[in-house]
């Protein structure tokens, strides 16, 4: 019985000291990528390097003595710092925002990845329609998704684009488009669509986007500068933009990106991927991925920013409403 214990604690401090060691080396790595595209792929799971720190420092100092114990809990606590410095920043900004009651007035956008291997098209189109947005983005309107397509087709006015077939991302929209397009095609390739919308208040430009996985890297980067560009005829002050960027607020890409838009992120903090079922043989209880993202010029102000539910794609949408100053 005492081997028993004794093989157990080794156990146990064997894989605190493993936590201890991969959650700092990877954690620290994450801090590299400031300086490199490579290194800052790892930011985007700084979530899991935490809970590898949290579990060290627990491990460590419940079931370790002496110097043994101090590397462990040394090696967590480092863990902890490095990934705080990445994370707590985002959750700081998310705990200042105080919701407000919206007005019929106000301006209500979903932003929504559908899937193109969407497992319950007509639940998502249910429930989008329900919202009653004034603005309704989404990605991936293909495959398995067009029951989606076609039915936001027919609930509204103006849509992005006319060529069904073609289109990957859209915009569907109850006020008038007075002018609307694609990206521009020279590479790096980048999927999404603009539209000018008519309003009393001023004409103001959305924007549609859907980002590339952040592996190989190099490529996303090249492609949040080239939206930079392509945003930057329709100003700053009262742009929307909203998209799949599959990037995490605390990669230094999107922190780069967030200061190259001129625009500011309401969505902050708000898991939107992995959901239910997100692949043929994994499933999800609950996203912990923030990817999907929503901002705005200086002329909005959000009063809601909310999450849906799981509706058979791997994300979850955003609905964000917005008033104008």
């Amino acid at each position: 019985m005492r081997l028993i214990v004794q093989l157990l604690s080794l156990l146990v401090r064997g894989t605190a000291l493993m936590l201890g060691l991969v959650g700092a080396g990877l954690a620290i790595a994450c801090l590299g990528g400031a300086w490199s595209d490579r290194l800052d792929a790892f930011t985007h799971v700084a979530p899991l390097w935490l809970m590898m720190g949290v579990g060290a420092l627990a491990l460590g100092g419940v079931f370790a003595r002496g110097g043994e114990r101090w590397v462990m809990v040394g090696l967590g606590a480092t863990t902890i710092l490095a990934c705080a410095v990445l994370m707590l920043p985002e959750y700081w900004a998310a705990w200042r925002f105080k919701p407000t009651t919206p007005a019929a007035s106000d301006l209500k956008i979903i932003q929504f990845n559908v899937w193109h291997d969407n497992r319950t098209p007509e639940k998502s189109l249910a429930w989008i329609l329900s919202q009653d947005a004034d603005v309704v983005q989404i990605e991936e309107g293909g495959g398995d998704s067009w029951p989606i397509v076609k039915g936001l087709r027919d609930a509204y006015p103006f849509a992005s684009c006319d060529k069904i077939t073609r289109c990957e991302t859209w915009i569907f929209s109850r006020k008038k488009m007075l002018a609307r397009g694609g990206m521009p095609t020279p590479q790096p390739y980048l999927a999404g669509a603009w539209a000018t919308l008519a309003d009393p208040k001023g004409a103001f430009t959305v924007v549609a986007t859907h980002y590339t996985w952040p592996l190989p890297a190099g490529l996303q980067q090249a492609q949040s500068r080239k939206l930079a560009q392509t945003l930057a005829p329709f100003g700053q002050k009262s742009t929307i933009l909203s998209g799949d960027f599959n990037s995490t607020p605390w990669s230094w890409t999107l922190k780069r990106q967030d200061k190259a838009l001129g625009l500011r992120r309401w969505t902050r903090a708000l898991p939107s991927w992995p959901a239910g079922k997100f692949s043929r043989v994994m499933a999800a209880p609950a996203p912990f991925l923030p990817i999907d993202h929503v901002y705005a010029g200086s002329e909005w102000h959000a009063v809601s920013v909310e999450r849906g539910p799981s509706l058979g794609s791997d994300h979850r949408p955003m609905v964000v409403t917005l008033r104008r100053k």
